[in-house]
């Protein structure tokens, strides 16, 4: 590990490239493509050209929740409530089923006019004026332990946040969400409901791009990473290593993990966040490898006590890539976690990662990253610099000399080796 200092992964992105809106077709959008050696241009319907029979291409699953709640209180103040994880029920989908009080952590917007007590909003859903309530539990981090209620014990929360909540637009995106969004913001294939930002670079696949990549014989795979709001939170210290990376569930099939050792060398992940998880799978295989003795854990006890500590077996550590000294193939990190699965008789597997990918790390899994245009001093520009090198220059000069649109709604990119 050496020092990276965030001042070298900067660029100037003039506001008017930020896409505020998405293009009309999702497929219609610029495609910038590097083999490490040339870079062109084309049209991202196009993608199926550029991607070879017989390999495999990832994508995250996820599907974004309205995941911001606005309440107004009597003074006319507006407090933002955006929920980032469940606590109790503590997983997805019982909270989301939930008909009774749901906590949840999230970031409260205008905190200071929050002073005391519990805040309320009106909205309608199934012809009727509804009531929701947000009450402050205690501090959780850099975030708050929030209890939401409701008056109408037929309505779960996945209902309630979905008739009153709104689109979780990043930041950069200056404006109000609006109805398309709805749709517009996420990809045609989310199912798994959790994330509070899309992942974007499946924004652009239509069901016609993806079955043409099927009938050309690339298999279409998922996983499911649950995208957090620290995707946003910039680097706002000079050496990357103080940078304090976020933690985000994924989860993973047992038949992935075998898919992703039969097609090992030909594996293109699509977002960031399918990189991320897959790359923290290979480091998950080596520490079950180095520390057989979590495979003789109970489901049930693996389970309740991984979300608890870094340094569980199925959570992977912000630098643990760059502190262990391995050479294990991938088959073999790969096929530990398939022994984990078969000795707690587990279809899917759930985990977590905070892994950092910056430049120096060494990719494991990927082969190649469908991607958008990052921000300056971001994580995700690292990530994209630990990819392609000092090249990663040329190619955000080549986006911004060629009218690519940057950022969560804008153009694409296809990185291969």
């Amino acid at each position: 590990m050496i020092d990276i200092n965030i001042n070298e992964y900067d660029y100037n992105l003039p506001e008017e490239r930020i896409a505020q809106y998405p293009l009309k077709n999702r497929d219609r959008s610029k495609l910038l493509i590097d083999d490490g050696k040339t870079i062109s241009s084309g049209i991202f319907s196009d993608i199926d050209k550029y991607i070879s029979k017989g390999s495999m291409m990832v994508f995250n699953n996820t599907r974004v929740i309205r995941a911001r709640l606005l309440f107004r209180k009597g003074s006319g103040a507006v407090i933002e409530v955006l929920c980032l994880e469940p606590l109790a029920p503590a997983d997805y989908e019982t909270s989301f089923a939930s008909t009774g009080p749901a906590d949840w952590k999230c970031m409260i917007g205008n905190l200071k006019k929050w002073k005391s007590g519990p805040i309320c909003n009106n909205f309608e859903m199934k012809g009727r004026r509804q009531r929701l309530c947000a009450e402050r539990i205690s501090p959780e981090g850099d975030a708050w332990r929030i209890r939401f209620s409701w008056d109408n014990q037929e309505l779960s929360f996945g209902e309630v946040i979905g008739a009153a909540g709104h689109v979780p637009l990043p930041p950069y995106i200056k404006r109000e969400d609006d109805p398309d969004d709805i749709d517009r913001y996420q990809t045609v294939y989310s199912s798994i409901k959790g994330s509070v930002a899309a992942p974007t670079a499946g924004l652009h696949f239509t069901n016609e791009t993806l079955k043409k990549l099927s009938d050309g014989g690339v298999r279409i795979a998922e996983i499911t990473l649950h995208v957090g709001a620290g995707t946003f939170q910039p680097v706002r210290v000079n050496n990357v290593f103080q940078h304090n990376m976020h933690s985000e569930h994924y989860y993973v099939t047992r038949d992935l993990v075998e898919d992703l050792i039969k097609y090992h060398g030909h594996i293109t992940a699509v977002g960031t966040t399918s990189v991320r998880t897959l790359e923290s799978l290979y480091w998950l295989g080596v520490k079950l490898s180095d520390q057989p003795s979590a495979l003789r854990k109970s489901s049930q006890h693996f389970f309740r006590n991984f979300s608890q500590s870094i340094n569980a077996p199925v959570a992977t550590g912000q630098w643990e890539p760059y502190s262990t000294n391995t050479d294990m193939p991938v088959k073999d990190s790969l096929s530990s976690i398939l022994e984990l699965m078969d000795k707690n008789n587990l279809t899917v597997m759930e985990a977590s990662t905070m892994l950092m990918i910056c430049p120096g790390y060494r990719f494991r899994v990927t082969d190649g990253i469908v991607t958008n245009f990052h921000q300056p001093r971001s994580t995700l520009l690292l990530l994209v610099s630990a990819w392609s090198g000092p090249r990663w220059h040329d190619i955000y000069r080549y986006a911004l000399e060629n009218d690519f649109r940057f950022l969560s709604y804008g153009d694409s990119s296809l990185l291969l080796r």
